[in-house]
């Protein structure tokens, strides 16, 4: 599915003219080397792009190198030149160490590389007769790297030399560079039409389903890591069948390679097309072809750029009945000039040794994913009007603030992001590492030795009712507080809310360690054990307060629904009922403690 999809994307991309054609590479090039008639340097320009950007109110210069198009890069191990080759080390033959140039080295690379590209282009010149043609012929016969050690042109480069890309131009003429040159183009590609291949296999592919040329060695993909990988390669003896070697027991053709290699590239290569999820690199496009999809698409599921009012927009607009919370089966384009039924791929890729690992591959209308993106929001959601919950927030929110393990496990955030395209229940962990979460991390900004905050009850909340809706149930977990809820675990977090607010009060507001910070895991998991404690601080408490009525009848509602008995333990997802109720209960009280903290900071 995965390598059809990208040959069907790459067909998109040629139709718009948007991809390379075949036999062709794009290439960074920093300077253009210009040469006279008779092959001397007399110039390197500085042929790099420039931008000015706005960064923290000042203005700042960014410097790009040029990206051209060249023919076909080699990617073969070990040395092997190119036609109008761009890297330092051929063309010049000289190693830049600390401020010198040397042509010796301890493997003879340096020399070994510049006679395969002498050889390879002299070869390929052969015949052709024009101006800037002849310079760069003349150059390659005249340059001796042993004479060039103290080149002024190329001593200026300093630290850029070994890693910069060059391209060729005559004297004066830098608009005509050597790889625009009519004649190199015709001959490259004349080359390519006439090449031919002794090792040659022919079968049936098995992407497009004609009789083709099998490739042997598939083109590397970049973008995942710094090397590139290839996505099908095949090694190891026990990997083989019917005697094939490499990748040749893949069965796909040269075209379909070309293609899907093509297409994956131009994916990793624009921004809009691919995101970071930990050490996993995902990439997402709609068959289609157009770029709109994406940008929708990231901006609910990895980005926090939505506003209010953007967030409530798009929650209307994907949900038909927004009573009954219920995704329309089809209905509109979900957004303007959308359309619902156009397929969608979103696809994770990770590098693993001299190979790609693909760790997932989904597919789904595009609508059907702004359905189940939008239900997902609406089950994150803990106030009205909050902002879009990207995946980045809810990862951050299940790893400890103080853990020097700044990674989630791949395999729990593949599935969290599944069971959101596809209206899934959550995975397991993510409920029960929440949980340990809240139990476990203090929050330094608020001095409290429990750290709670929207995102981490949104998880709360969305799981507990996902799983209930699921299962054919009534949606536990309202926005606001809810006074009907009778679920003992929830009423045991509200009561502990109603006491620490007691506390709270009789201590004019200014403790810095409440029943919270001391009693709230135990509680959460054992309140039977705990209650009868917190309860006798909230009676001294009162006593303090000289108001024995003070909260009363929300101690009297909650007990009264709890027929005076505590559950002696409570499950992961009953420690989830409990926070939420003890967070939905406090939240008008913590407001409050807010604008006393406030008013004290200004007198």
């Amino acid at each position: 599915m995965l390598i059809h999809a990208l040959c069907n994307y790459y067909d998109r991309l040629a139709e718009r003219g948007e991809v390379l054609p075949q036999g062709y590479s794009n290439v960074k090039i920093h300077y253009l080397v210009s040469l006279t008639l008779q092959g001397e340097i007399d110039a390197v320009i500085d042929w790099q792009k420039r931008t000015t950007v706005e960064q923290k109110g000042k203005a700042k210069e960014v410097v790009t190198p040029r990206i051209e198009v060249m023919p076909k890069r080699s990617e073969k191990p070990g040395i092997d030149g190119n036609v109008v080759e761009h890297r330092p080390l051929y063309l010049f033959g000289l190693n830049y160490e600390q401020g010198t140039l040397t042509p010796e080295d301890r493997t003879q690379k340096a020399r070994k590389s510049h006679e395969a590209f002498v050889q390879k282009n002299l070869t390929f010149l052969a015949g052709l007769d024009t101006p800037v043609v002849n310079a760069f012929r003349c150059f390659i016969e005249r340059w001796k790297p042993e004479r060039e050690t103290e080149n002024p042109f190329l001593l200026a480069l300093g630290k850029m030399l070994p890693t910069a890309g060059f391209a060729f131009c005559l004297s004066g003429r830098p608009d005509c560079p050597l790889h625009l040159d009519p004649s190199i183009k015709a001959r490259w590609e004349q080359q390519l039409a006439c090449e031919e291949r002794n090792d040659e296999v022919i079968g049936q592919c098995a992407v497009l389903g004609t009789e083709a040329p099998i490739a042997r060695i598939h083109d590397k993909i970049r973008g995942v890591s710094s090397m590139g990988n290839a996505l099908i390669c095949f090694k190891n003896p026990a990997e083989a069948s019917y005697g094939h070697e490499q990748s040749y027991n893949s069965n796909i053709s040269e075209l379909a390679m070309k293609k899907y290699t093509e297409a994956l590239n131009y994916l990793l290569a624009d921004k809009r097309h691919h995101t970071m999820m930990d050490d996993i690199t995902v990439v997402h496009w709609a068959a289609s072809g157009e770029e709109r999809y994406d940008e929708v698409f990231s901006m609910l599921t990895f980005s926090d750029t939505m506003d209010e009012a953007q967030t409530d927009d798009f929650l209307k607009r994907a949900m038909q009945d927004s009573k009954e919370g219920i995704p329309s089966a089809d209905g509109e384009a979900l957004w303007e000039n959308l359309d619902p039924n156009v397929d969608f791929y979103i696809v994770g890729l990770k590098p693993n040794s001299a190979r790609l690992a693909v760790k997932f591959v989904y597919r789904q209308r595009f609508g059907k994913i702004m359905q189940n993106l939008a239900q997902h929001q609406k089950d994150m959601q803990m106030y009205k009007g909050e902002r879009a919950v990207p995946l980045w927030k809810i990862r951050k929110e299940l790893l400890s603030p103080k853990s020097s393990n700044e990674t989630v496990d791949p395999s729990g955030m593949s599935k969290l992001l599944e069971s959101i395209l596809y209206g899934q229940p959550y995975p397991t962990f993510l409920l029960h590492t929440m949980v340990r979460r809240i139990r476990t991390d203090s929050d330094e900004e608020n001095n409290s030795y429990i750290k709670m905050n929207a995102v981490r009850m949104g998880v709360l909340k969305a799981c507990i009712n996902r799983a209930a809706r699921l299962g054919g149930q009534k949606e536990e977990i309202t926005l606001a507080l809810d006074k009907q809820n009778n679920n003992p675990a929830y009423l045991c977090g509200r009561l502990f809310a109603v006491l620490e607010g007691i506390q709270l009060k009789a201590s004019n507001y200014d403790l810095n360690r409440t029943i919270k910070d001391a009693y709230f895991a135990s509680a959460s998991s054992r309140p039977a054990a705990v209650f009868a404690k917190v309860l006798r601080i909230a009676q001294y408490s009162l006593a303090k307060l000289g108001d024995p009525k003070y909260a009363g009848d929300d101690i009297k509602e909650i007990m009264d629904k709890l027929g005076n008995e505590f559950p002696i333990s409570l499950s992961l997802a009953d420690q989830g009922r409990f926070m939420l109720g003890y967070y939905q209960q406090s939240s008008f009280t913590d407001k409050k403690i807010q604008t006393i903290k406030e008013t004290r900071e200004e007198k």
